[in-house]
């Protein structure tokens, strides 16, 4: 659409206010808000924000970042397609934004011109991606003592958590849809109150504002029902925890074949799936520290959680971090697609999107290969087996992925030093924090925020 174009919708629905948003270096959608009167103007010159809201942390604590103090001024730009009238909010709709300098150009902590530069960096080598999030999240309900407890403890796949979650679920699909967004599958999960929705595949940049709008209408939805809703990694230490997992595919720009499909291969992945790959998992122990985003999300990124404990790849291999999944019967190739377990929803999708799609691109452009696939649980695996095979344990903390962030130069160089440098400061001040609590205030604050 255009901009006159959103102008005339958001007049006909019946808009007062527009939310211009991003997404911050903690995960969480942020932004300002104009009135339906002025949304044109808006939409031409932005809105004026302080560079410092980048360097705000998952607290509210500002970092000491030169670039991003008090001092200077970026426009939230508005991208007209990704305008959405939100149904859980009256008369509000909202619409994605890039950070861009007053000398117009994408400003070089904007996640979302990052993961831009990322989806031209593949077009040149004659690719696009198409991705999506299958996201999982816990349904709760704070109790007398102000503790949250899941609403139901049924079993996983159950038929009796399927009735417990219903009439939040019906909203959420219906609310999805009225913005546009496909809903795909769904199903309780093996944790008490947990629940899985998966939507369709997009190109790259709209799969990654789908996840905000899908974490924000989830969350909403919720709290119209009275039930919070939380996408943190470990709600609860004893249950299950809630991955992000990511779906993806690339294809030739010019002839839309998928290139990951190859027939007469034995797992069906072609030459250059196989080199992406090993991209991915040649970069994978510091990509965790962008799409594991959290304190939380190493309590998650543990052996025998499913959660993929291990930078190694198998065919329907759910404890491997990359899963080549069994493609859809009668529509095989364009279903072929790769999952990326190693992901949660506490990481800025543009971030983590941006960098997974980048370390693939690296794997192809040096023609790697991730080695043999293995068919059977990392962990059951004695050290000395994991070493011959080649396969790394992924970091155990946030602390050691962002230092395996650091240690691998590909991160810096591909983000760029002021991203790099506002990433990692916020993110080392988050794990200093919350070191510095117990278990139950990291479990309580996550389940809040996320």
């Amino acid at each position: 659409m255009e901009i006159d174009d959103v102008v005339r919708l958001a007049k006909k629905e019946g808009v007062q206010l527009v939310e211009f948003l991003y997404v911050d270096n903690s995960g969480i959608a942020r932004g300002k808000v104009t009135h339906v009167d002025h949304l044109k103007g808006r939409m031409i010159s932005g809105i004026g924000l302080t560079p410092a809201m980048m360097a705000m942390n998952v607290f509210d604590h500002l970092q000491p970042i030169p670039e991003m103090t008090a001092v200077g001024e970026v426009r939230l730009m508005p991208d007209p397609e990704s305008f959405r009238v939100l149904p859980y909010h009256p008369k509000v709709a909202a619409v994605m934004c890039d950070q861009i300098s007053l000398n117009h150009e994408p400003w070089a902590a904007c996640p979302r011109s990052f993961l831009k530069s990322i989806i031209r960096q593949a077009e040149n080598m004659g690719i696009t991606v198409r991705a999506t999030y299958e996201d999982e999240f816990t349904l709760a309900r704070l109790n007398e003592e102000g503790k949250h407890v899941p609403i139901d403890e049924s079993l996983c796949f159950s038929a009796a958590g399927m009735v417990a979650g219903n009439p939040v679920i019906l909203d959420i699909v219906s609310a999805l849809k009225d913005q546009g967004i496909q809903p795909e599958q769904y199903y309780p999960e093996l944790g008490f109150g947990q629940h899985e929705l998966s939507i369709s595949a997009t190109d790259l940049l709209t799969a990654a504002d789908n996840q905000v709008i899908f974490r924000e209408t989830v969350k909403a939805i919720a709290r119209q029902h009275g039930i919070i809703a939380s996408f943190a990694p470990k709600p609860f230490v004893d249950q299950a925890g809630n991955g992000g997992h990511i779906h993806f595919s690339i294809w030739d720009k010019e002839s839309s074949k998928n290139l990951f499909w190859d027939a007469d291969d034995p797992l069906k992945l072609s030459e250059i799936g196989y080199q992406f790959a090993a991209g991915v998992l040649h970069h994978l122990k510091g990509l965790v520290a962008l799409t594991c985003a959290s304190v939380n999300s190493y309590r998650r990124l543990q052996p025998g959680s499913w959660s993929s404990a291990y930078a190694a790849f198998g065919k329907d291999n759910r404890e491997a971090a990359l899963r080549i999944a069994s493609t859809f019967w009668g529509n095989e190739e364009k279903s072929m697609n790769i999952e990326l377990k190693a992901s949660d929803s506490t990481a800025n999708p543009y971030l983590a999107l941006g960098a997974m799609i980048a370390s693939g691109l690296d794997g192809v452009k040096n023609k790697w290969h991730p080695g043999d696939y293995v068919d059977v649980d990392p962990g059951t695996l004695t050290d000395e087996e994991r070493a011959r095979l080649g396969i790394k344990k992924l970091p155990s903390s946030l602390l050691e992925a962002l230092e395996a962030l650091r240690t691998d130069s590909f991160f810096a160089d591909t983000l760029g030093d002021l991203l790099f440098r506002s990433y990692t400061a916020v993110k080392k001040s988050e794990y200093d924090m919350f070191a510095r609590h117990d278990v139950p205030f990291e479990l309580n604050y996550h389940f809040a925020k996320y």
